[in-house]
């Protein structure tokens, strides 16, 4: 925005060149100056601002489908946010990376060549310890993987890079496949130290640990695609519609979730007293008569009621009707 000057500081600006303080050809001179930019030809930057800012818009999407991946199937509050995408060399990439780290190896196809996922050892752990049923805390010691632990992060990094096709669709229809897994960068040289790479750092949070996932996307191996890389293009596939087969994927999906559900039978008041001696045999009284409805809740949500009974000789429930508050709120 062009400064507005005072009336004070114009009458000093006149004042300046009647006196002959200021010269008119200096300052046209100075404004003729052309404006130099700093360029490195050993490092060349290939990557365009507005191709980046595509790559950011491509991996928010991925990460708002990550976080609901690692939500449910690590039973834990988890969230995930792009922190940035830079441009660098492989080089740099490469000697920043933690040893031991967790390396996936990631055919990019139909494209030819790999791209690289890392994840800390940090998440790497906190990761195998929720899926083996620990609380998921964060793990000091720094060891290497066992082969076990590694077949269960080739597992995840399998079903995240199915998630991975979806927010690229907009600019091609990609397969990418897991090569194969490496705890040490100097072992997983894919490209020259020299080869300019997009590094996606993404922040992720599990409970109370912290970490980061590094998404290194070379720019030779999307060459080929790169003048798709621009928000015009990638906002234009935006349009399309859900086909039948994708509602019809999204329904099976919803079908096959598992929710808790519970009965309540009943409540009783006992003492510490009764509670201890309490004996096989023992009937404790609820405050539930027996021709009353029981409560059906999902979670922690009241939603049906019920009457007890038996059926083919197990335990089961008849619903007689749907409890209607709270539905406004699901609308």
């Amino acid at each position: 925005m062009t400064e507005v000057l005072s009336q004070v500081e114009i009458d000093a600006l006149l004042n300046a060149l009647n006196t002959g303080e200021l010269d008119v050809k200096e300052i046209k001179e100075e404004k003729e100056e052309r404006k130099v930019r700093t360029y490195d030809f050993k490092i060349p930057n290939k990557f365009a601002k507005d191709q980046l800012r595509t790559l950011q818009m491509i991996h928010d999407n991925f990460s708002r489908l990550l976080q609901t991946y690692l939500s449910g199937y690590l039973r834990s509050l988890v969230q995930v946010e792009v922190v940035s995408v830079d441009q660098l060399t492989y080089y740099e990439f490469s000697n920043s990376m933690p040893n031991p780290s967790t390396l996936g190896v990631v055919d990019f196809l139909p494209l030819s060549g790999s791209i690289l996922l890392e994840i800390s050892p940090t998440i790497s752990f906190t990761m195998i310890d929720r899926i083996l049923g620990g609380a998921g805390q964060v793990y000091e010691k720094n060891r290497v993987f066992t082969e076990i632990e590694l077949t269960i992060i080739e597992k995840v990094l399998n079903q995240v890079l199915n998630l991975y096709k979806d927010p690229w669709k907009n600019v091609a229809e990609l397969k990418p496949k897991l090569k194969n897994i490496e705890t040490n960068t100097q072992f997983a040289q894919i490209m020259s130290p020299n080869e300019t790479i997009a590094l996606v750092t993404l922040n992720v949070k599990i409970g109370s640990v912290e970490g980061s996932i590094h998404i290194c996307i070379p720019h030779i191996v999307i060459e080929p695609i790169i003048a798709k890389l621009t928000t015009k293009f990638w906002f234009s596939g935006l349009t399309k519609e859900v086909s039948a087969s994708e509602m019809q994927n999204l329904e099976k999906r919803i079908e096959r979730t598992y929710l808790p559900l519970s009965v309540v039978l009943g409540k009783a008041v006992l003492s510490i007293k009764d509670i201890l001696n309490l004996q096989v045999g023992d009937v404790v009284l609820l405050d539930k008569p027996i021709n009353e409805e029981l409560a059906v809740f999902i979670g922690n949500n009241l939603k049906f009621y019920c009457y007890p009974g038996l059926k083919k000789n197990k335990v089961a429930v008849k619903v007689t009707r749907i409890e209607k508050r709270g539905d406004e709120a699901d609308e």
